[in-house]
């Protein structure tokens, strides 16, 4: 799994991807960003599986059973819940080893940090590439008039 390299359109890197970069950047070559320390590194990857948690339960609560009236892509039995399910298994175990790190049950190996990463950052970024062209302009008009999107309670 390489450094995420693209961007969303029309926008500079997001705040996850940021973090999801500055975290894999730094499990590829073996070493912290200079002047971190090991405390803000893995506080920062854990804000990084926070931030992901917190995203995926609105999506999941309120966003997706609106969208999924019409879309058949935001169902719970295809893709993007599928998704969400594959990148949590992989987000669940980095997030435990991170805890473990911060209580200092473990020592923080970047080798490891980064296996862990390689499990979900594939299906991550796909997902995060399927939902912005699921919400696209074009791909919205194919379901919702104008006057229900700007109904839409997001």
């Amino acid at each position: 799994m390489a450094k995420v390299e693209k961007t969303p359109p029309a926008t500079v890197d997001t705040p996850p991807q940021q973090s999801w970069n500055a975290l894999y950047t730094a499990a590829s070559r073996g070493k912290r960003p200079e002047g971190m320390s090991i405390k803000q590194f893995v506080n920062g990857g854990l804000q990084f599986c926070e931030h992901l948690h917190v995203h995926h339960s609105i999506e999941e609560m309120h966003i997706f059973p609106v969208l999924a009236r019409k879309m058949p892509a935001f169902r719970q039995e295809l893709e993007l819940l599928t998704q969400h399910k594959q990148i949590h298994a992989g987000l669940d175990q980095f997030q435990a080893y991170l805890e473990a790190c911060a209580s200092g049950e473990r020592e923080l190996r970047m080798t490891e940090l980064k296996a862990l990463m390689d499990r979900f950052g594939t299906v991550l970024w796909t997902h995060l590439d399927d939902e912005v062209a699921q919400l696209g302009a074009e791909n919205m008009r194919k379901y919702w008039t104008p006057a229900e999107m700007k109904s839409m309670p997001m």
